[in-house]
């Protein structure tokens, strides 16, 4: 018997009388793992073409999470995240310092390195001698010392000042850096500009110390536990294991390591089966990614001939995992909003989203003008390019042209349209995702997913459901 697969366009959701007067009120909100709940139910993929730090904080904000791609060193990888856990925060705890004894333009090298517009001037010791500010080093000659120009009176506020005590402080004294000390010695920082933040963010997905949530890829061979400490110690949220056939013995593996040695949320993948996901998390995975060939710059299906048209794989997936209390993760084929709708409703708990953010300002590297046009590069992580830098990197230069023979490539790399903000592209498929809670009468995911009703449809039926017989402007 040879059992038939579905894809998103091969279904559509059955209305059912809905409950919602505005879909403004319905809740998105759902689990990335056990342990780390997201306000809207999707990632930016793990692609050098899509997520690193400027994504990853976007993503935060809106409600969602970035995952740091691997394909680069451990170092930067590290730098990444260390560039999202800084980008706000209710308490900073190792604010950048500078000795007194430095000259200002040793101090504006690292103001503009660190992207920052104040240093706290600190002894050998920690104690707190003054601030450095823009404003101090306004028309200063670069060869004086810090402690000519910097601010000496400093208003402080003691450890385990409350956000209310903060603000009302920072506004007394009109200063919008509030250094925080203990018994004289600098322990860390509040600004005006990131308690800023959290009114303008209200979704914004922060750990426990009020920073922005972050993932990081690592990959099942080499350096991977040493990247994997690397990424701990630099306090990441989660680590996704980035592997296209997930259900193989080196992932299984590389799950039960990294779990036995580190106490950190794993989400493994790629899996398209029932049986793959239920072997991943009897390894002890957090969280499963399926998807095998649906990426619209993934060619593993040509390739390799091997797959589950994605609907199905989600399905199949999803019934073992929910029973197991382990979320999943819809990874690749998402092309419009009503895609995120299906994959959702049919048991994902997020959505992985690859190419359509890949063509955003946050997206990694700089558009691309073609015939008056603008576009972004996209490229699948197995594709010849990412294969080749992945090989030189690994073998640390050493990489030649014979290796060339041990690339086979399943990924293409692809111009992708100009869009703007990713803010834009996450609120249109959220809001279309909060209209097909609606027609399935629901008022918010987790309660479609009980009163979910699918309909197979036809060839035509998929016609019918695009415009037609129109010429669209």
């Amino acid at each position: 018997m040879i059992r038939k697969g579905l894809t998103f366009d091969d279904v559509l959701i059955v209305p059912k009388r809905s409950p919602a007067r505005t879909r403004r009120t319905i809740d998105v909100s759902t689990q990335l793992t056990p342990s780390i709940s997201l306000n809207i139910p999707i990632v930016a993929s793990n692609m050098d073409t899509v997520c690193e730090s400027k994504m990853a904080i976007e993503m935060a904000r809106l409600g969602g999470i970035g995952i740091i791609h691997r394909f680069l060193s451990v170092e930067d990888q590290v730098a990444e995240i260390n560039k999202v856990k800084r980008a706000e925060s209710l308490l900073i705890e190792k604010p950048y310092t500078i000795p007194k004894e430095s000259t200002i333009d040793e101090a504006l090298a690292l103001m503009e390195q660190k992207r920052i517009s104040g240093l706290m001037v600190t002894d050998v010791d920690n104690n707190l001698e003054g601030i450095l500010t823009q404003r101090d080093v306004n028309f200063a000659n670069g060869t004086q010392k810090v402690s000519e120009r910097m601010t000496r009176k400093v208003i402080t506020g003691d450890r385990g000042i409350s956000t209310n005590d903060a603000i009302k402080l920072m506004d007394e004294h009109r200063v919008e850096k509030l250094p925080i000390i203990t018994n004289g010695k600098l322990f860390g920082l509040i600004t005006l500009q990131d308690v800023q933040k959290r009114e303008q963010n209200p979704l914004a997905v922060k750990d426990k110390k009020g920073r922005l949530k972050v993932g990081a890829a690592v990959g099942v061979k080499g350096d991977y536990l040493k990247r994997t400490q690397s990424l701990v110690e630099a306090e990441v949220d989660v680590i996704v294991m980035d592997i296209a056939h997930g259900h193989s013995d080196i992932a299984i593996d590389t799950v039960k390591k990294i779990k036995k040695e580190y106490e950190i949320e794993v989400i493994a993948g790629n899996v398209a089966t029932a049986q793959g996901t239920r072997d991943l998390i009897a390894a002890g995975a957090d969280g499963i990614k399926v998807g095998v060939g649906p990426g619209s710059i993934c060619i593993t299906r040509m390739v390799a001939g091997a797959g589950v048209p994605q609907f199905t794989a989600i399905m199949d997936s999803a019934s073992v995992a929910r029973d197991e209390g382990i979320p999943t993760i819809a990874d690749g084929g998402i092309r419009r909003s009503g895609d995120v709708s299906k994959a959702l409703l049919a048991g994902a708990d997020t959505v992985m989203i690859g190419s359509l953010l890949a063509g955003t300002e946050e997206s990694p590297g700089l558009p691309l003008l073609r015939n008056g046009k603008r576009y972004k590069v996209v490229r699948g992580m197995a594709s010849f390019g990412a294969s080749l830098g992945r090989e030189a990197r690994e073998k640390k230069g050493s990489f030649d042209e014979n290796d060339l023979e041990d690339v086979v490539p399943e990924g293409v790399e692809a111009l992708v349209p100009y869009k703007g903000s990713a803010k834009d592209v996450i609120h249109q498929l959220v809001g279309g995702l909060r209209s097909g809670i609606s027609y399935a009468g629901a008022l918010s995911l987790r309660e479609a997913r009980g009163n979910i009703e699918f309909i197979e449809i036809t060839h035509s039926g998929q016609m019918e459901s695009r415009s037609h017989d129109v010429e669209t402007v």
